[in-house]
C-alpha cells in the first residue's frame, strides 16, 4: 500500500512516507554533523512522521485532496506521537540506562513537538506532557506504523546499529567541558535537534511542493575568498587617497590590519573595541571573511541592536562585495506566531498557512544581518519559525554590533547561548563596541577567550580618537522643552547642525512639534516609523550635512547605534554611560573639525518609571559626572574612559543582579531555572517528589515550553504589522492579500520587513477598535490602513491621518 506524506497542490502528485522520511533524515544528518550529532539528528528525521504509516491518515489526506473546499471534519489525525513512542518503548523502559533514556527524551521531544513547540518534561501543574504523549496516549494503528517503518525505511537490525552510533555521539557531547551544567547542555542539544528536524522537514516538503530534488550547492570558501579580494581592493583604494595620511586614517588602517592578523586564531569569543568612527564595520568584515575562509565557516552574521542600522550596514557591504543576492536582511517576523501553532491536522496539504510555514526563512544565506531580538528569539522564544534557524548559527562568524545593548533581563541567556555556540557550534563570536559591557562579571559568565581583545594599546587608541568634549549640564540644572528649544536655537547660531537625543518618544514628538515651522529644516525620528521611512528621513538629513546646510534632527536613542551621521553639536538627555558614548559618536564623527561639544542635560519632562534600565543608567552616569566635577583625575580623567565604562557596567549589573536571569513574575521563577536547573534545585521536581512520594521517571525534568511561553525580549510583547509607507509598502500589502507561490511569499516576506513596525498590546487593541488594522492571509499577517500611518510621525493610533484614495 502506498502511504501518503504530502500531496502537491499543482498536480496532485503524491510524496510517499518512506521518501519523505529518508529525505528528512538525510537533511537532518547534514545539519547535525555540524556539532557532531549526525545520527541523533538523523534519528529524529527518520522517525518524525512514522505515524503517517496508517490507513487513518492515508484516507484522511486523500479525502481532503478530493474535496479541498470541504475537507473531512475528523479532527487531528495524530501522526507525530508514534516516533517518540517507539523510542520510549525501545529505550526508556526497565532499569534506567542514562544514555538511552536521555536519547529517547531528547529525540522523542523533538519528534512529538514538530508541529508546535517543545514539550515540558515537567510543568507547574506537576505533570509531564512529554510522558503523557509517549506513555499514556493510545494510537490505533501504532503496531502497523512500526512494522511499516521497519519494512520500508530501515530494518530493525540496522535501526539498532544506527541508535548505537547516536549513543556514542551523545556520550561524546556530554563529556565536552562547558561553562554550564549537564541540564544546560541537554537543553541546547534538544533545541538544536528540534531546529535540525524542523528545517529538514520544511525544506524537504518545500522542495517537493516546488518539484525540485535538492537545493543548489554553494562553495562558501570560494565565495568568501572572492569577497575578501573585493574588500581588500576597496581598502587599498582608500589608502591611495590624500586623506589616508591623516593620523586618524593611519590608526584606522592599523586596527583593520590587526583584525586581519587576528583571523588566524582559533574560533572563540573575542572583543573588538574599536572607538566610534574607527571603521569597525569594514574591520570586522575583514576579520570575518578571512576567518570564515581559513576555518571553514558557512555564515557571517551581523547582530545589531535596532532595525535602524540593518539597511545602512547591509547596503555598505553590498556595495563593496558587489553582490546583493547572498546578503539577507532579517529585521523581524512579519508572520504572527499566534500561540496556537499546532498545525498537525493540516499537514500533508498546501493551504495559506502551510505556504507561510514552508516559506524559506531559515538563515541559510552566506551573509545575514539581523537584530538582537531575533537572535535571542531563535534560542528562547516559542514557535517553530524562530528555532528553525538555530542550527545555522553553528559554523559561523557572528558579530554582535553594539553588544552593550543586550537587554538586562537577557544577559544570562545571551551568555549561555554564546557559550554553547563557542563550545559546541564551532562558531567565532565577536563582541563589537566602543563600550564593552562586563559580561564576564555576572553570575552566568561569558566564556571569553584569554587575551580576547583584538585591538592593541586600547587606551592610547581611545585617546587618539577623541573628537568631542562632554559638557556636563546635567548635575546643576534641569531642562524642559521650552528651555531646551531656546538652547538649541542658541547653538544653531554657533554651528550648522544639531542632533538632539531624548529618552522617550513622547518628549521627542512634543519638542519636534514645538520647533516645527522654524526657518531651519527640522527632522524627527522614532521607532513609530518603519525602517524604509526612517531611511528616507536619514537620507534627507545626510544631504543637508554633506552640503554643510543648517539642519536639526530630534530623535529617540535609535540613532545612536551605528547610524553613520556626523553633526557639529549633539545634545543628549542623561542616560547610561554607554548611551552618552554612542551619542558622542554622532558628533564630529570623522574628525572633520577641531574638538566639538556634546552637551549632557537632565530633561525633567521625561517619565522613566517604565524604563528602569534608562533610569538606573541615568543615576549611575550622574554619579560618575559628580565624581569628575569634584576631581578631574577620577575615573581615568574623563567620563568616556575605559575605567569609567568598566565601573559603570559593573555597578549597572550589580543593580540589576536579580534581573539578569530573566525573572518571570507570573511564575516567580527565573527562566534559567526552568530551562537548566538540575533535579535537586528544580522547584517543580522538588514539589513533584514531595507530593507523589516518588521520583519522576525521567533524566530531564525541565520546562522548555513554559519558559518559551513567557519569553519576550521586549518586556511587553509586540505584534509586527506592515505599514502602507510609499507605493512599495502599499503594493506589498496588496500582493500579500493575493494567492502567491511559496517562492514569491519568501521574497515578499523578506522585503516586507523594511515596512514593519511593532505594536504593543494596547496599541493593537486601539487600532482594532477604531478600524485602523486589517488582517491578511487568514489572519497570519497584519497591516495598517493608510489612515493609521502618518507621513510625518509614522504610526497614528487615532487612525485619522489624511490619505490618498484608499486601497482597502
Amino acid at each position: 500500500m502506498n502511504y501518503v506524506a504530502h500531496i502537491r497542490e499543482s498536480d496532485n502528485q503524491i510524496q510517499g512516507v518512506e521518501e519523505h522520511l529518508l529525505g528528512v533524515k538525510d537533511l537532518a544528518e547534514s545539519y547535525g554533523e555540524k556539532i557532531g550529532v549526525k545520527h541523533i539528528a538523523g534519528l529524529a528525521g527518520m522517525l518524525h512522521d512514522m505515524g503517517k504509516f496508517t490507513h487513518e491518515f492515508r484516507e484522511y489526506i486523500l479525502e481532503a485532496a478530493r474535496n479541498p473546499d470541504s475537507p473531512p471534519k475528523r479532527g487531528s489525525v495524530d501522526h507525530s506521537t508514534a516516533g517518540g513512542k517507539l523510542l520510549y518503548q525501545l529505550f526508556h523502559t526497565g532499569n534506567p540506562s542514562r544514555l538511552q533514556w536521555i536519547l529517547a527524551e531528547v529525540v522523542g521531544n523533538a519528534i512529538l513537538s514538530h508541529h508546535s513547540y517543545l514539550h515540558d518534561f515537567l510543568n507547574k501543574d506537576l505533570e509531564s506532557p512529554y510522558l503523557k504523549r509517549v506513555q499514556e496516549k493510545q494510537l490505533n494503528e501504532f503496531d502497523r506504523s512500526v512494522q511499516c517503518f521497519f519494512d520500508h525505511v530501515i530494518s530493525e537490525a540496522e535501526f539498532h546499529q544506527y541508535v548505537s552510533k547516536a549513543l556514542v555521539e551523545l556520550e561524546a557531547y556530554l563529556m565536552k567541558p562547558f561553562a554550564g551544567n549537564d541540564e544546560s547542555k541537554l537543553m541546547f542539544l534538544t533545541k538544536f535537534i528540534f531546529s535540525a528536524l524542523i528545517d529538514a522537514d520544511r525544506t524537504n516538503t518545500r522542495l517537493f511542493e516546488e518539484n525540485k530534488t535538492h537545493e543548489p550547492e554553494q562553495n562558501r570558501k570560494e565565495l568568501f575568498d572572492g569577497y575578501y579580494e573585493k574588500l581588500m581592493a576597496k581598502i587599498h583604494s582608500y589608502q591611495i587617497q590624500d586623506a589616508a595620511k591623516t593620523q586618524m586614517n593611519i590608526l584606522r588602517r592599523k586596527m583593520s590590519e590587526q583584525c586581519d592578523q587576528f583571523a588566524g586564531k582559533p574560533s572563540g569569543i573575542y572583543t573588538l573595541s574599536i572607538p566610534t568612527g574607527g571603521g569597525k564595520t569594514l574591520a570586522s568584515l575583514r576579520y570575518a571573511l578571512k576567518h570564515a575562509s581559513l576555518h571553514g565557516k558557512k555564515h557571517i552574521i551581523y547582530v545589531v541592536p535596532y532595525t535602524t542600522i540593518i539597511e545602512q550596514n547591509a547596503e555598505e557591504i553590498r556595495k563593496i562585495l558587489m553582490d546583493g543576492g547572498h546578503i539577507l536582511e532579517h529585521h523581524s517576523n512579519v508572520i504572527i506566531e499566534d500561540g496556537n501553532e499546532d498545525d498537525e491536522n493540516e499537514d500533508g496539504l498546501i493551504n495559506t498557512r502551510q505556504k507561510l510555514k514552508l516559506a524559506k526563512d531559515n538563515w541559510d544565506s552566506p551573509i545575514i544581518f539581523t537584530t538582537m531580538v531575533q537572535f535571542l528569539n531563535v534560542f528562547y522564544a516559542k514557535g517553530s519559525r524562530n528555532i528553525r534557524r538555530l542550527h545555522n548559527l553553528s559554523e559561523s562568524v557572528i558579530i554582535f554590533d553594539e553588544v552593550q545593548k543586550v537587554p538586562v533581563s537577557c544577559v544570562s541567556l545571551f551568555n549561555q547561548a554564546l557559550n554553547f555556540l563557542k563550545t559546541f557550534g564551532h562558531s567565532s563570536l565577536i563582541l563589537c563596541t566602543a563600550t564593552q559591557p562586563a559580561l564576564d562579571f555576572v553570575e552566568h559568565k561569558l566564556a571569553l577567550n584569554a587575551d580576547a581583545e583584538m585591538i592593541e594599546n586600547l587606551d592610547r587608541v581611545i585617546e587618539a580618537f577623541k573628537r568631542v568634549e562632554i559638557i556636563d549640564k546635567a548635575t546643576d540644572e534641569t531642562f524642559n522643552n521650552n528651555k531646551l528649544a531656546d538652547f538649541i536655537a542658541e547653538k544653531m547660531d554657533e554651528v550648522q547642525s544639531v542632533l538632539v537625543i531624548l529618552n522617550t518618544k513622547t518628549v521627542v514628538k512634543r519638542l519636534y512639534r514645538q520647533m516645527a515651522g522654524s526657518h531651519v529644516p527640522i527632522y524627527y525620528l522614532s521607532t513609530s516609523m518603519c525602517a524604509a521611512h526612517r531611511n528616507h528621513i536619514l537620507e534627507q538629513v545626510r544631504e543637508h550635512l554633506e552640503k554643510h546646510e543648517k539642519v536639526i534632527c530630534i530623535s529617540t536613542q535609535l540613532i545612536e547605534a551605528g547610524v553613520d551621521v556626523s553633526f557639529d553639536c549633539v545634545i543628549r538627555s542623561l542616560a547610561g554611560l554607554d548611551s552618552i558614548a554612542q551619542a558622542a559618536g554622532r558628533c564630529n564623527r570623522h574628525g572633520e573639525r577641531e574638538i566639538q561639544q556634546v552637551y549632557v542635560i537632565d530633561h525633567e519632562e521625561e517619565k522613566l518609571d517604565y524604563l528602569p534600565e534608562i533610569k538606573v543608567g541615568k543615576k549611575l552616569s550622574r554619579r560618575i559626572l559628580v565624581d569628575l566635577k569634584h576631581d578631574r583625575n577620577h575615573h581615568g580623567g574623563h567620563v568616556l574612559s575605559a575605567q569609567a565604562m568598566d565601573r559603570y557596567f559593573k555597578e549597572f549589573y550589580t543593580e540589576f543582579r536579580s534581573s539578569l536571569n530573566y525573572f518571570i513574575p507570573k511564575l516567580e521563577k527565573d527562566m534559567t531555572e526552568l530551562l537548566a536547573s538540575n533535579r535537586t534545585h528544580n522547584s517543580y521536581n522538588q514539589a513533584y517528589t514531595h507530593h507523589k512520594k516518588e521520583s519522576l521517571p525521567l533524566f530531564i525534568v525541565n520546562s522548555y515550553r513554559t519558559a518559551a511561553e513567557h519569553f519576550y525580549v521586549i518586556d511587553n510583547h509586540t505584534t509586527s504589522v506592515i505599514v502602507p509607507y510609499d507605493d512599495e509598502g502599499k503594493d506589498m500589502i496588496a500582493r500579500l492579500n493575493g494567492n502567491e507561490s511559496i517562492e514569491d511569499l519568501s521574497r515578499l516576506l523578506r522585503k516586507a520587513q523594511q515596512y514593519t513596525i511593532h505594536l504593543f498590546h494596547y496599541e493593537r487593541a486601539q487600532l482594532a477598535q477604531n478600524g485602523g488594522l486589517v488582517s491578511l492571509l487568514d489572519g497570519k499577517i497584519f497591516a495598517l490602513k493608510e489612515s493609521a500611518y502618518n507621513k510625518e510621525f509614522g504610526l497614528d493610533l487615532d487612525n485619522d491621518s489624511p490619505f490618498e484614495l484608499g486601497m482597502f
